[in-house]
């Protein structure tokens, strides 16, 4: 059973806030507008495919969005691709998506549901899942939603029109992507969509399907995107990602690496701070702030929304006094051992490092630090034969000790 639905918020400036803080475009605005000073409580659907199994703040400044409208009042439908996972869609790829597998999609989802909770409030929202209709769409009627589009419109998508020039494949497939997403919003009775703004033509694609079925057509606006830790799009594949569900301790020393160029972005879109108080910030850094005293804040913020208060003061504790003063963290990781042993196996073994590949990659790019002498760890094969204390890349420290 749901929770009693909260009344519906038509406050003008809140409304004007939730269109535009964050907001890369509103198609269409005005009609927009009127829906949400009606006192209408809107149907908002978001949708995710699974193609990783984490969630990065990247991707969650659209799930705070989605929050926001849930705070106003609307119904929220959180929509799983787990159907659409299997097509891949094509919006700013450059090159072709590979199809997944229907294993690694339910690999993927196994915490997703749980991910989402950490943002929206799950007992006031629906969660589906869009295999449920797609699986069951036959061919006549997915021509008939293919004739609602020309090849020349698919064509002239940034993407497929660069991919095109080089001489890349475009699959067939990628152009059905749309139509998918597009019927996704006819199952759902959809008001409005929200997406990143990459995704404008799959949002767009809603409204024209849902025309195709006499149905009145729903307004969308799009999310700004999130630049990385080394200011390129936020990426698992570049690898400059922040996960929802990274350990305190890592996710406030990723965030103490954001360039200082992005800190007011990251407040702005990860972070619930009003808009006076990020004016406030970007003044106190016009006036010469030391950036990192503000990304101390930065850091300290985001990690409470997903940790808490009390991790996040043991992360900026700890941060200070591993990187600031030198020191080793106090919550190091100690694991025991009792003989010497090959350092990887026992890194391996503790989670430590993800492979030998991963182990080797460490070592050549001299990731690998006695933290008790300052020297790097140089060879593949090298034992412990001793207690020490390493740091492993940037922020990850262990003590491994010989109980004899």
């Amino acid at each position: 059973m749901f929770k009693k639905e909260v009344p519906v918020v038509t406050n003008p400036e809140k409304i004007e806030e939730l269109l535009s803080r964050g907001v890369e475009d509103v198609f269409v605005k005005e009609s927009l507008v009127k829906k949400l000073s009606s006192g209408e409580r809107l149907r908002i659907k978001l949708g995710f495919d699974p193609t990783g199994s984490k969630i990065h703040i990247g991707r969650a400044v659209v799930l705070h969005k989605l929050r926001a409208f849930q705070d106003m009042g609307h119904t929220i439908v959180f929509l799983v691709g787990d159907f659409t996972a299997q097509i891949g869609d094509p919006s700013d790829k450059l090159e072709k998506r590979p199809m997944l597998r229907k294993e690694k999609i339910s690999e993927n989802l196994k915490d997703y549901k749980k991910q989402v909770g950490k943002i929206i409030d799950l007992s006031r929202a629906e969660f589906h899942f869009n295999s449920k209709w797609l699986s069951k769409l036959g061919f006549q009627e997915i021509s008939e939603l293919a004739e609602s589009f020309s090849v020349q419109q698919m064509s002239a998508r940034r993407n497929f029109k660069d991919r095109f020039e080089k001489g890349q494949d475009v699959s067939l497939r990628e152009f059905l992507y749309p139509l998918m997403q597009g019927y996704d919003s006819v199952a759902l009775k959809a008001d409005i969509e929200i997406g990143g703004f990459d995704q404008l033509f799959n949002l767009k694609a809603g409204r024209t399907i849902q025309k195709h079925y006499g149905m009145k057509e729903q307004d969308v606006l799009t999310i700004q995107m999130l630049e990385g830790t080394d200011g390129r799009k936020m990426s698992t594949s570049w690898g400059n990602v922040i996960n929802i569900t990274d350990e305190e301790n890592d996710m406030f020393g990723k965030l103490m690496s954001v360039k200082d160029e992005l800190i007011e972005r990251y407040f702005l879109l990860c972070t619930k701070l009003s808009l006076k108080e990020i004016e406030t910030i970007h003044n106190t850094l016009e006036n010469g702030e030391n950036p990192k005293n503000v990304k101390l804040r930065l850091a300290h913020t985001v990690v409470e929304m997903y940790h808490g208060k009390e991790l996040a003061d043991k992360a900026q504790k700890n941060w200070e006094n591993t990187f600031s003063k030198g020191n080793l963290p106090e919550d190091i990781q100690t694991v025991q051992i009792k003989k010497s042993a090959r350092l990887v196996e026992v890194l391996l073994e503790a989670g430590l490092v993800e492979s030998k590949g991963d182990w080797r990659r460490l070592v050549s790019q001299n990731g690998i630090t006695n933290a008790d002498t300052g020297e790097k760890i140089t060879d593949e094969n090298a034992e412990v034969g001793e207690n020490i204390s390493l740091k492993i890349g940037k922020r990850r420290f262990v003590k491994i000790e010989i109980k004899g």
